[in-house]
């Protein structure tokens, strides 16, 4: 059983991995798309304040996600792993596809699609659930709102400038926002899958009470604290993904929903930031997916209407709307498929 728990710990730190790899547009598509960064120097930058968001905020999201969304008393190893497959799967799907999906929204809908598919719907805590449907709907909206209230300021304040000294200016702004953007991704993203470890120590604690030697370390009574080790573990899980980058949603997010310059890309990356830092401390899981694109809409639909691709924001939109019970479909699928192979709960 303790071997079993350690490697959904392993796998619960993949799939971080995997949330960097397919976040890393997120955090660089737009400094990419101006030219402000070349690619490798851009995930470096990024990858870094991932990092650093651990020294920065504290773990109200990674709590809320470990005690506050399932039901505690049914969850299992098996309804983790259920879940932690359900969203590696949605989210190479889409990766495929080069669509920017929720990281977050599969992780949510995996982890209850497999409590549900365990106990039914009373494993739904629904007061955690609440705000998180509606920041599904509202951090795209407040990204968009901000982006293009931002850039309608930045338009007004440069009036008289000549439109290369303004590309100059935010050519240098731009590093500061990207890595702005890039710590308030790390800071929502990595604190779900220390949730989810954390709900998965709790819920096996009893295998480690009387546990030799470093094993011990693993006993956690309840869900109040967040371990150090997971806390470092997920930042550089995440930091690690976003080095590798998901290139095929660069693309998309960098230069297919609308075209940028400089002064779009730090006007996009510090509304975005400002949205997700919003929710961080107030311990909501966002989808800095869903945050930025209506950050660069809200930038792109300052010049004209027309400058927003919504052909490709509309294909984008589906996918949002698919992830959460597209993951939870698959983690269903995964849990029953786990309690028979491994004759476990």
């Amino acid at each position: 059983m303790v071997s079993y728990i350690l490697a959904i710990i392993a796998i619960a730190f993949v799939f971080d991995f995997i949330n960097g790899f397919h976040d890393s547009a997120n955090s660089i598509a737009t400094v990419v798309g101006t030219r402000v960064l070349s690619p490798l120097t851009a995930v470096v930058w990024a990858a870094f304040f991932n990092f650093v968001a651990a020294f920065t905020v504290g773990t109200a999201v990674a709590k809320t996600i470990g005690k506050g969304m399932i039901d505690i008393s049914i969850v299992t190893p098996n309804v983790i792993l259920g879940g932690l497959l359900g969203a590696i799967v949605w989210n190479l799907i889409t990766w495929w596809y080069g669509l920017p999906s929720s990281s977050s929204h599969a992780l949510l809908g995996g982890y209850a699609g497999a409590a549900v598919a365990k106990a039914g719907s009373g494993a739904i805590i629904v007061a955690g659930w609440t705000k998180t449907i509606i920041f599904i709907f509202l951090s795209p909206l407040i990204g968009m709102t901000a982006g293009f209230l931002l850039m309608t300021a930045i338009y007004w304040t440069f009036r008289r400038m000549a439109p290369h000294r303004v590309d100059a200016i935010f050519r240098k702004v731009q590093l500061g926002s990207a890595a702005l953007f890039s710590l308030s991704h790390g800071a929502n993203d990595a604190q779900k899958t220390m949730g989810i470890i954390v709900g998965l120590l709790v819920s096996s604690n009893a295998a480690f009470a009387n546990e030799p030697g470093w094993l011990r370390h693993l006993y956690l009574p309840d869900g109040e604290t967040v371990p150090l080790w997971v806390e470092m573990g997920a930042y550089s899980a995440i930091a690690l993904g976003t080095l590798f980058g998901g290139w095929r949603i660069v693309h998309t997010m960098g230069s297919r929903i609308t075209k940028l310059r400089p002064v779009g890309g730090s006007a996009a990356e510090t509304a975005g930031a400002f949205a997700i830092l919003l929710a961080t401390w107030n311990g909501i899981p966002v989808s800095t997916t869903h945050t930025i694109t209506g950050a660069i809409v809200g930038v792109g639909a300052t010049n004209r209407l027309s400058a927003v691709r919504w052909g490709i924001a509309g294909r984008i939109v589906w996918a949002w709307i698919m992830t959460i019970p597209a993951a939870a479909t698959i983690a269903a699928v995964c849990l029953l498929l786990l309690q028979r192979l491994s004759g476990m709960p």
